[in-house]
């Protein structure tokens, strides 16, 4: 907070604080900008999606659930690391040694022909060429969709067109950061894979480059080993952490039972509609909490439309809730429509 304080040059007592630095982070700002303009051009998907930032009293009991705020001075870190874990990969690839990589591959076409039915809701498509897609081609939808009302939701359901980012001993590049070699480096002290690079790293510092064939033989196999079952485990860290936080978020919502909110309609599905609150609170409205009618699923446009109305719902839209239960056990937030 105080560096985004300093760029933006808004609070003289931060100022002074840091006088000796401030031509430096002005510096660091210039350079992150440069970064990630350069990416951008690259086909880098720049994937604003607001995590939520959950706040719990002394005893754990969720008090408050909104985004979770971020600054430029949070992405000139972000541009560091990235330009830190590309540096390494490359080098380390280059020299052949044992190695773990993060791998993002190309998405699946038949997936993308899918996330192109939904965006011609919005008069998008992403372009692909001899059934290829391209990072750059992604990121021009990213772009065009940047502040408007749709963002967070088209962001989110590229995300889960995708294909999940994994670590491998091999290098197959990342499609989302548009790199050809990406590694991760700059963790250590939370993630594994970093770990394991960082002893690589330190024995081919310490040999002078010239490191046994014995080493690399056994790093090698150990690589493989290692990298796949970080790759399980974060599969499994990853499901705790949302299991947690959309249980937090129905043990918030459990006394807002009967208020009334807008939303954002950000997934349909043969059972109903889910809508998320500006606060990144979601819920489910079932086809019986839709009003007095009966709505029909269109699969192929992953839209509703009511049988006697022809009212459609699809994601994107912005619809008025009323919140009729929360169970934190089940995890489960159900809403109903208020009609307009």
């Amino acid at each position: 907070h105080d560096v985004q304080k300093i760029l933006d040059k808004s609070d003289e007592q931060v100022l002074k604080k840091y006088e000796k630095y401030i031509s430096d982070f002005d510096l660091m700002a210039e350079l992150a900008t440069i970064l990630k303009n350069r990416r951008l051009e690259q086909g880098y998907l720049n994937l604003d999606i607001p995590e939520s930032k959950i706040e719990l009293d002394r005893d754990g009991k969720a008090i408050n659930v909104g985004k979770y705020e971020t600054s430029f001075s949070n992405e000139i870190i972000e541009q560091f690391m990235l330009s830190a874990n590309e540096a390494i990969a490359e080098k380390f690839y280059w020299l052949e040694a044992p190695f773990i990589y993060r791998v993002h591959e190309d998405p699946d076409i038949e997936k993308i022909k899918e996330l192109n039915k939904f965006l011609f809701n919005f008069g998008l498509k992403i372009r692909t060429t001899n059934d290829k897609v391209y990072p750059t081609e992604v990121s021009k939808i990213l772009e065009e969709i940047k502040g408007k009302d749709e963002e967070k939701v088209v962001s989110t359901l590229i995300l889960r067109t995708l294909k999940i980012a994994r670590y491998e001993a091999e290098n197959k590049g990342h499609f989302g950061i548009a790199s050809k070699y990406y590694c991760h480096f700059t963790s250590p002290i939370r993630r594994y894979p970093d770990l394991f690079i960082h002893r690589i790293i330190s024995k081919y510092l310490e040999e002078n480059y010239v490191v046994s064939d014995k080493f690399i033989e056994d790093f090698k196999q150990k690589a493989i080993d290692r990298a796949r079952m970080s790759s399980e485990r974060e599969k499994v860290a990853t499901k705790a952490e949302r299991d947690s936080e959309d249980m937090k978020k129905a043990e918030f919502m459990q006394d807002k039972i009967g208020q009334e909110y807008e939303g954002i309609v950000s997934s349909v599905t043969q059972f109903g509609i889910f809508v998320e609150l500006e606060n990144t609170v979601e819920g489910l409205i079932r086809f019986e909490n839709l009003g007095n009618e009966y709505f029909i699923y269109d699969e192929n446009r992953k839209r509703l439309i009511g049988e006697n109305s022809n009212k459609v719902y699809k994601i994107g839209d912005k619809v008025k809730i009323r919140v009729i239960s929360a169970n934190k056990l089940l995890r489960q937030i159900d809403f109903e429509i208020v009609e307009a």
